[in-house]
């Protein structure tokens, strides 16, 4: 089993980063949250989570331990695949989803795409007692902004329309494009999808 590999970031995207180390490159895909993280940096270390079906294997990589550690529980969760997982780690921070989580908020999970209501109730119910038995609510400061409530839906809406249009995956658009609303509210949608392409890139 690979706990993490560190070394050299060979190639990165806003969901998949390559990791050379010892001459051997490893794929991983990842969430914004970790593109952020590694960003610019020449030497990383990313915890390693593989997902090994009969007909593919793939490695998910991970910026910090907690990010795996809330990976890993919400895999558990009847109806949230790998992929799944990585969008809401993509569109919230793990102390975000904690958060969420903790105060039974599943309007905010079910705006993640893939995640119907029924799903949303399933990780709050199977994981509100997990996140604080296995410590990582405790390790992890409390935000309690619901940053989806912040922005103008429709200008996110469009932008991260026009940005899966240019190719770019919904979640990491989305994160990208709040994160620009938060600091900039009152911009147009041209704006913010010109913004967010240098972001992105």
């Amino acid at each position: 089993m690979i706990e993490y590999v560190k070394g050299e970031l060979a190639d990165l995207t806003p969901a998949y980063a390559v990791v050379e180390a010892h001459g051997v490159g490893y794929g991983m895909n990842i969430s914004l949250n970790t593109y952020t993280a590694i960003q610019g940096k020449k030497e990383v270390r990313l915890w390693v989570y593989e997902a090994i079906r009969e007909d593919a294997y793939a490695l998910f990589g991970f910026a910090t331990k907690q990010e795996r550690d809330m990976f890993l529980l919400l895999i558990t969760v009847s109806g949230v695949g790998a992929n799944t997982a990585r969008m809401i780690l993509s569109e919230m921070t793990v102390s975000e989803i904690c958060n969420v989580i903790s105060t039974g908020n599943e309007r905010v999970l079910k705006s993640v795409k893939g995640i119907g209501l029924r799903t949303a109730q399933r990780i709050i119910v199977d994981l509100k007692d997990k996140i604080i038995s296995s410590g990582i609510a405790q390790e992890l400061p409390s935000n309690a902004g619901n940053e989806t409530v912040l922005v103008n839906s429709s200008v996110k809406d469009e932008a991260v329309g026009a940005l899966t249009m240019l190719g770019f995956s919904p979640a990491p658009s989305a994160k990208v494009v709040i994160a620009i609303l938060k600091e900039q509210p009152d911009l147009p949608v041209e704006q913010v999808v010109k913004l967010a392409l240098k972001q992105i890139k």
